[in-house]
């Protein structure tokens, strides 16, 4: 266990956010509104499609984070999302981030709210 902390202590270090990747050409063409939203270039002669050197580049497998820390939050504990309080339960003694569910109403949020400060939880949207 101690070697997968160092090991991704190291990853969490060397993580980061890559190349962003636009469209081609989107600021040059009102029709495409000026967003800059990736779109994969389909154009026969699409200098990005082709990558070329000096293009943005095109997302590809190799830029994905690597599994050890893929959805890690930036504190290094996987969130969870919570409903209820038995799946609150259930996390009791794990090392985990505990996400309120969207759908819960403020009674049941802050009940929630005070039973992950009994079993020493942490809430990201509390």
């Amino acid at each position: 266990m101690n070697e997968d902390q160092e090991l991704l202590k190291k990853m969490k270090s060397r993580r980061s956010k890559g190349p962003r990747f636009i469209r081609f050409e989107w600021d040059e063409y009102v029709k495409l509104e000026r967003t800059d939203r990736w779109r994969k270039p389909r154009g026969l002669d699409n200098p990005v499609r082709l990558k070329f050197k000096g293009y943005p580049p095109s997302p590809d497998p190799g830029y994905r984070t690597p599994k050890l820390i893929r959805g890690l939050h930036p504190s290094g504990l996987r969130p969870v999302v919570v409903y209820n309080e038995s799946q609150l339960e259930s996390l009791k003694g794990k090392s985990v981030l505990v996400v309120l569910a969207s759908s819960l109403g403020l009674r049941k949020r802050t009940a929630l709210i005070n039973k992950a400060k009994e079993y020493g939880l942490r809430v990201t949207n509390g």
